[in-house]
């Protein structure tokens, strides 16, 4: 009889090769559990997604009671459905005015593609603007924003009337104008290693936007639901976009996605045509509930409050040592740089022996991810650090010449 790992290689459609799959069988708090009985711990939370850990209790709860009432009815919008409703009204009170209709979808990649559908209806204009080195996700329309070339080529033709800005450089917005129906941005770019905007930066954006007219699409699908040490990452600064995207910890562990607007910009996928946007899944009434669930967690037990300490507890051990380059750290998500890329490679087989999960980022070689769950401890932290420590410690007498 085959294995699950062996079953995982033979039927599973993957992205990239795993030489060496693990198979968890539990899952609690930062930490991760194999068949053969071993810890792990978890400093990517899903790449963002279990902000409150994994299998909170009242999030389990939130969704075994929510099942037990009703799962899928029927699609998008035809019921009032509670959860859906309960939801939508708590992150309406979260967020400013101009944010109050909130489309719910599956995943962050969908979020994407309503929001470009939405702004395109809004405007009646077809230029979509997007940045180097952005994730938005795999779908056509977010990959047609993706900033990077690689990833993209593959699959042409993409998404036409589309234009890449450099992030942070005030001057390549001139580039917006009339014709350009949004432009879509992270507020913190992620995949590019947790990448700050400059001082300014989105307040000169923002007013580009006004003067032409383009509306402005903030992508939080990896960086919102308090990771940055704020519930949402454009509360660092006094940009309010037009549209924000959601996902990830949104769902509490859960699929769950949202893309968020006026409710008299959310109105033109009602009319002309009818069925503007749909979604058979999107809303799921258990996924809502654990969202309704996860928020509250965040809310009540001030993870918000303390995400910017435990991230610079991270950062103030880790900038000390031999190989780091530079730390960039916004909340608890971290960016730790090293020196070269090959000292990269080898830390990651030394966090893999050492049972410590932690990812690259897609458009910086020479980077790694810290992104715990909120929810990790100060003892938690300090024991990550020193595994940290050896695993770097590790590399460094490994690439030595």
């Amino acid at each position: 009889m085959l294995s699950n790992r062996q079953l995982f290689s033979r039927y599973m459609g993957l992205p990239s090769v795993v030489n060496e799959p693990v198979e968890i069988v539990g899952a609690k708090g930062i930490h991760l559990y194999d068949d053969a009985g071993n810890e792990y711990i978890d400093l990517v939370s899903g790449v963002s997604v279990s902000n409150v850990g994994h299998a909170h209790t009242e999030v389990i709860e939130a969704v075994r009671k929510q099942s037990e009432q009703y799962m899928h009815l029927m699609v998008y919008g035809k019921f009032v459905q509670a959860p859906q409703v309960m939801l939508a009204e708590r992150l309406a009170s979260l967020l400013p005015e101009k944010l109050r209709s909130v489309y719910f979808v599956n995943s962050g990649s969908e979020a994407i593609e309503g929001a470009i559908k939405l702004a395109r209806r809004v405007s009646g204009r077809t230029e979509l603007i997007g940045f180097q080195n952005a994730y938005h996700g795999g779908s056509m329309g977010a990959l047609s924003l993706l900033g990077n070339e690689h990833l993209k080529n593959a699959f042409r033709p993409l998404l036409p009337d589309t234009r890449m800005l450099q992030f942070n450089n005030i001057k390549a917005l001139e580039q917006i104008t009339e014709r350009t129906a949004c432009v879509l941005i992270e507020p913190i770019q992620a995949e590019a290693g947790i990448i700050l905007p400059a001082p300014g930066y989105l307040e000169a954006l923002r007013v580009r936007c006004n003067e032409t007219g383009a509306l402005l699409i903030f992508d939080e699908i990896q960086m919102g639901m308090g990771r940055t040490g704020k519930m949402f990452a454009f509360e660092h600064s006094s940009v309010v976009p037009d549209i924000l995207c959601l996902a990830k910890a949104l769902g509490g562990g859960m699929p769950l996605g949202a893309f968020i607007s006026s409710a008299e910009n959310m109105s033109r996928l009602t009319y002309e045509p009818e069925l503007g946007h749909i979604t058979t899944f999107g809303g799921h009434p258990v996924c809502c509930a654990a969202s309704m669930a996860a928020i509250e967690v965040i809310v009540k037990n001030k993870l918000i409050e303390d995400a910017d300490r435990k991230g610079k507890m991270f950062a103030e051990e880790l900038i000390q040592l031999n190989g780091v380059k530079e730390i960039r750290q916004a909340g608890l998500m971290l960016g730790v740089e090293l020196i070269d890329e090959s000292l990269t490679d080898v830390i990651m087989h030394e966090f893999s022996l050492n049972r410590l999960i932690v990812d690259r980022f897609l458009f910086n070689p020479t980077t790694f991810r810290i992104a715990p769950p909120l929810t990790i401890t100060d003892h938690e932290i300090s024991k990550s650090v020193q595994l940290i420590k050896k695993c770097l410690f590790n590399a460094i007498n490994k690439t030595k010449p």
